[in-house]
């Protein structure tokens, strides 16, 4: 009965507009209250914050977010794309085929799929949408290299799920 009411108050937070992650908040705290008190429920919650922002694991995801900003911000990222273009000679399609090459390797170097495909976004739509590609053919390879860089270690998600297993 209470997992009823506690889902379907979640449900509401999340009908009126609350972002997911406050609405989770909030009624994690309601149920932590409920069931452990007011004085520890509060205390524990707190607690166990702390502790997951502390764990050791969890240390790369920020550096490989930092990483990808480096690669994008110095210039290298941009270099290497050119070197891969220019190996891709004058291929029809070579800007998409670019988008997964690239993003295959820079998802191997940064680790964050936000990052490459922020920097490949960044990077390639303008120049596609300049030699004549559609929006859905600028957009389509970018965010399938977004979906590789989920995969290829070392990942944000493989650090995740190394640190659950």
């Amino acid at each position: 009965m209470f997992l009823i009411l506690f889902f379907t108050g979640f449900l509401f937070l999340l009908a009126i507009g609350l972002p997911v992650a406050f609405s989770f908040l909030l009624i994690n705290g309601i149920v932590v209250v409920f069931i452990m008190g007011t004085h520890a429920g509060p205390y524990q919650m707190t607690m166990n914050m702390f502790q997951s922002l502390t764990l050791f694991t969890l240390a790369p995801v920020p550096l490989f977010i930092l990483l990808g900003e480096v690669l994008f911000h110095s210039g290298m990222a941009l270099r290497a794309l050119d070197v891969l273009s220019k190996l891709l000679g004058r291929l029809p399609g070579r800007l998409s085929i670019l988008a997964n090459l690239g993003g295959t390797i820079f998802a191997a170097l940064s680790g964050s799929p936000m990052a490459n495909t922020a920097m490949l976004g960044s990077l390639l739509v303008p120049e596609m949408e300049k030699r004549g590609y559609s929006r859905l053919m600028t957009i389509g390879p970018i965010m399938a290299a977004g979906g590789i860089a989920m995969i290829i270690p070392p990942s944000t998600l493989s650090v995740i799920y190394g640190t659950i297993a």
